[in-house]
């Protein structure tokens, strides 16, 4: 063993590439597209380092052309999913011991095969298997997960460096272990670097984990599994298993060497697994660790003073970046009387220069929404309030899924701030708008406070300094992420930790220690270099 203490490259966030035309990058991620467009592949379990086929398959299907198969699948069922978990525990017992120098270098490689030669090709899987335009994918499955291995492993160094203070003739220090078991990640369709980040947090600090990928996103998922195995990533640390979330429920829940969950999805399923498992609480060897981001209906709350071109923006990306299927989009806007002439001027404008459709044309800036389910919901959101008096649309409202699941990025104006997609997450590019009396500042922002039982994003524009404070103050639990003359998304690692309260998660800041912290378990040590050798006190000695 070295002895020697070792220190991780300090992190710096991933720089963003403008695939501008003629660039290396553009070139390179056309020709990826190409490549994958042209091929049907076929995707395995990943369980204990080996590829499981079950003959159960599912599809991946691109959601701007559904007619077009990318991959097949093969699903688990519960026996593939114990044999995960075996895998998980096997894997477990040389992971945990392995030196964090060990477990670093994994990761920091993974990160520059991702920032190298990978970029290209996670992107590429990203955009047809989720239909993000290349941008979006530029800063999600590219810059965010870099991002998240570069900057997590530094988070476990600091973690590791936090030692407590020695008394006399005594050396007290902190062990970080990792959890008594395994950590189950069940990850979201909507960020490749969510789902790369859920399994890989709790096994850089030295955890195996079963990772369960959205059913819709298993495409760009076998691609990361891959990277990990370029990376070095031994057998059985991350087992993917592409299964129907009832077996996930039944099998991996209910298992007694369950030590916690990372989660990412919505608010129903995660409050189902929290109940699963405060059911088999007695089962468990340990209480399993919960961290989990779910809903939001994230808001922009303009006051008098905005500056109405930076607003506008700030909608129109807020709420219509990859089709507002961001756990952050904008989804209510409160804006003053005054500005809203002016302001739906300058939205509707903007508007009318986006273009919708496949993600290889780079001149789109929206594309589809999800799979046909999300289609529905949405436009089911758009028809009622057609059909309301309390609502006017005032742009969009087309839903078209002939080819693809496209909707028109909508803006509908409520007359009732309790109006039915002033308050109920949509996850889709329909932004409401509630028009306010000036006069009315801090009661509307009382109002935003009340009116959503989430608590992920919000924004507030305006440059009148004591009317930015008051926001601030008033809106201090409606937003775990909260923004001051910005748009409501786009994190950064590192910069801005993300997540929110209320029903929007444990607001456990992925992107940060915070995060980290919560996949170790912490042993005390104190050697006492002097103990006594007798049972005796000097207050027991009389005058």
């Amino acid at each position: 063993m070295a002895n020697s203490f070792s220190k991780v490259p300090i992190p710096s966030n991933e720089p963003i590439l403008s695939y501008a035309p003629g660039s290396p990058e553009k070139a390179a991620l056309k020709a990826r597209l190409d490549e994958l467009c042209a091929s049907q592949i076929e995707i395995p379990a990943f369980i204990g380092g080996k590829k499981v086929r079950t003959g159960k398959l599912g599809e991946c299907r691109c959601p701007h052309e559904h007619s077009h198969k990318l991959a097949v699948f093969h699903k688990p069922g519960k026996k593939e999913l114990e044999t995960a978990i075996k895998a998980a525990m096997r894997a477990r017992e040389d992971w945990s011991r392995m030196p964090f120098e060990a477990r670093a270098s994994i990761f920091l490689k993974a990160a520059d095969l991702l920032a190298g030669p990978w970029r290209s090709t996670l992107n590429a899987a990203t955009m047809l298997g989720q239909s993000k335009n290349a941008f979006q994918a530029e800063i999600d499955s590219a810059c965010e997960l870099i991002d998240f291995f570069r900057f997590n492993v530094h988070f476990m160094e600091q973690i590791y460096t936090m030692q407590p203070d020695s008394g006399h003739a005594m050396w007290d220090r902190l062990q970080y272990r990792p959890l008594d078991g395994f950590v189950l990640a069940v990850t979201p369709f909507n960020f490749t670097s969510i789902a790369g980040n859920l399994p890989t947090a709790p096994a850089i600090m030295g955890n195996t984990v079963v990772w369960k990928p959205a059913s819709t996103a298993v495409f760009p998922a076998y691609f990361l599994m891959k990277l990990f195995e370029a990376a070095g990533l031994p057998p059985g640390v991350i087992n993917m298993v592409p299964a129907e979330g009832r077996d996930i429920s039944s099998t991996v829940v209910s298992s007694p060497h369950l030590a916690g969950l990372h989660f990412t999805g919505s608010t129903g399923t995660f409050v189902h697994l929290w109940k699963q498992m405060s059911a088999n609480l007695e089962r468990y060897g340990q209480y399993p660790r919960i961290v989990g981001e779910t809903g939001g209906k994230d808001f922009i709350f303009a006051h008098r003073s905005a500056d109405i071109k930076a607003l506008a923006t700030a909608m129109v990306r807020g709420a219509f970046e990859y089709q507002g299927q961001k756990c952050s989009a904008a989804s209510r806007a409160y804006i003053p009387k005054s500005l809203w002439p002016k302001l739906e001027k300058a939205v509707l404008e903007q508007i009318t220069r986006i273009k919708i459709g496949d993600v290889r044309d780079f001149s789109n800036f929206m594309n589809a929404v999800i799979d046909k389910a999300s289609f529905e919901k949405i436009r089911g959101y758009i028809n009622g309030a057609k059909r309301s008096k309390a609502a006017e649309i005032i742009t969009g409202g087309k839903c078209d899924d002939g080819k693809g699941y496209f909707i028109e990025p909508t803006i509908i104006q409520a007359k009732d701030p309790k109006f039915k997609t002033m308050t109920e997450e949509i996850f889709g590019p329909v932004l409401s708008i509630y028009v306010y009396p000036d006069r009315e500042y801090e009661e509307t922002l009382r109002l935003c406070d009340k009116t959503s039982p989430y608590g992920l994003t919000g924004a507030v524009f305006g440059t009148d300094r004591k009317a930015l404070q008051q926001a601030e103050e008033l809106l201090s639990g409606a937003a775990g992420n909260f923004y001051i003359n910005d748009k409501p998304t786009g994190a950064v690692v590192g910069q801005q930790p993300f997540g929110g309260s209320r029903f929007s998660g444990t607001n456990d800041k992925a992107g940060s220690m915070l995060n980290m912290l919560r996949w170790t378990s912490v042993r005390t040590i104190k050697e006492n270099f002097l103990p006594p050798t007798d049972f005796t006190y000097p207050f027991m000695a009389e005058e």
